[in-house]
């Protein structure tokens, strides 16, 4: 019997590399004949990338692991953003890919493994060349939703972002105002033209894969399917880790803390705000959080973290949350809250406890509410979050605004504004839990047998087979 060996390369952060091997896991599951091999690419400056690698040392014997070795990263004179830093850094790997894929690629042709394709993520781009040295297919894994990646097929154009207040991107339905376009079009910096040049050679790729469903995405998904420049691409989510960072959890005895904590809340009962791995809050915002917080008087779990005090690095969790919070805070709402560091997200979104999550509306975040079927408030901070919140109201009607221009460093989301988005999250309409009810479940048929995104794994499947 012919098997396959597939090999998938992700961007060294948990928003990417954990839903591209969420993504390996659902293949070789799905069709015994796959093998996979996950190239990572190390950044000392987040240890918690690989805190979650050690933990997956365990995985079947069929899904591995591998390191790359390590390399300098860019000189600080070859980039102005984390996103050119990224696509340098990775880029700079060209040549250990090749080493690898070489090493897997079968000795003879009467060989019984073929090395079926190279899958590589958004920022990627650059290791199509070595794919292509090689003759292994290359496809695209979009971790991000299809509205995204047909933004990144259609940046604005640098010179109109002075002149216009709304865009037409057609992966949207309705035009797109500069105040939810994403920081990396509006900063003056390298990081625009990074990413148009990814959008640019992702249409020399056998075919992408997203992480989004038809049942989710119908318009976006259309705009792609109408490109006629576009590979085929396959919807084929949402490819969620259910665990979360509880199968790896770096705080152990926080996780069982805050999972007691739930199991005496009443069903339905409390708000989870929790802002991503790369998420935090200066002090002034946090003031100001907690003081809606305390005025809405609903239940809350809030995972707070610490800004990271160097570029690149990850948020932390406080040594001492007092120090950012009003005086007396902790007590005066120690019988409806809990606040605490980094917490295990998807258990939490799991626990019947949890009715509503202000999110900072990453996409992984954003298929985990879904899935389980709680509703989010919107609060975008950083990458294509604020396009991701704009969609989810405006274009899906499925979120409570609480923000959706909101910047790092700029104006302040005020107390009120908190205390009215919570209050709407949790005691607001019940049209809008029953539409997000009608999403979980489209989520969970789209990969059954037979469903939307199960049918487009199988046409992949036999597409990397033929």
């Amino acid at each position: 019997m012919t098997t396959f060996e597939v090999v998938f390369i992700a961007t060294p952060a948990l928003g990417n590399l954990v839903p591209l091997v969420e993504f390996a896991s659902l293949l070789t599951k799905h069709d015994p004949r796959f093998s996979a091999t996950v190239l990572t690419i190390f950044m000392p400056q987040r240890p918690l990338i690989n805190t979650y690698v050690q933990s997956r040392a365990s995985s079947p014997a069929n899904l591995r692991i591998l390191h790359l070795p390590a390399v300098d990263p860019p000189p600080p004179d070859q980039y102005q953003s984390s996103i050119a830093f990224l696509s340098l850094h990775i880029q700079n790997h060209k040549h250990h890919v090749k080493n690898a894929l070489l090493s897997l690629l079968p000795s003879n042709s009467n060989s019984p493994v073929r090395l079926a394709a190279v899958f590589i993520d958004m920022f990627c781009s650059s290791l199509i060349d070595v794919a292509a040295e090689l003759s292994v297919p290359c496809y695209l894994y979009f971790a991000s939703p299809a509205s995204f990646l047909g933004f990144t097929l259609h940046l604005p154009r640098p010179d109109s972002l002075d002149s216009e207040s709304e865009f037409s991107i057609p992966s949207f339905k309705n035009p797109v105002p500069k105040s939810v376009l994403p920081s990396f079009v509006l900063d003056a910096n390298d990081a625009s033209s990074w990413f148009s040049h990814h959008g640019r050679r992702y249409r020399e790729t056998k075919g992408i894969v997203v992480n989004t469903l038809g049942e989710l995405e119908p318009h976006a998904l259309q705009s792609l399917h109408d490109d006629s420049l576009l590979p085929r691409v396959y919807p084929i989510g949402p490819v969620v880790d259910l665990a979360g960072s509880a199968g790896w959890d770096p705080n152990p005895v926080q996780y069982k803390r805050i999972m007691e904590w739930l199991d005496r809340q009443p069903a339905g009962s409390v708000v989870l705000l929790c802002f991503g791995s790369m998420g935090s809050m200066r002090a002034d915002q946090v003031e100001q959080i907690a003081i809606g917080l305390e005025r809405a008087g609903v239940r809350f779990i809030w995972a707070l973290r610490e800004p990271p005090k160097v570029q690149l690095e990850d948020p932390r969790d406080y040594l001492n949350e007092v120090d950012v919070l009003p005086d007396g805070f902790l007590k005066r709402t120690a019988g409806i809250g809990l606040v605490c560091g980094w917490v295990p997200q998807a258990k939490v979104l799991g626990h019947q406890a949890v009715g509503g999550f202000v999110s900072h509306c990453g996409w992984n975040s954003i298929l985990e509410s879904l899935w389980h079927g709680v509703v989010v408030a919107t609060w975008p901070l950083y990458a294509e979050q604020h396009l991701n919140a704009f969609q989810m109201i405006r274009e899906l009607g499925l979120a409570v605004e609480i923000s959706v221009d909101y910047r790092v460093g700029g104006d302040l989301v005020r107390a009120e504004a908190v205390e009215k988005g919570v209050r709407s999250l949790m005691e607001g309409s019940d049209e809008l839990r029953r539409k997000v009810k009608e999403m979980s479940e489209k989520c969970k048929s789209a990969l059954m047998e037979k469903g939307s995104s199960y049918n487009n794994l199988v046409s992949l499947i036999q597409e990397l087979t033929s």
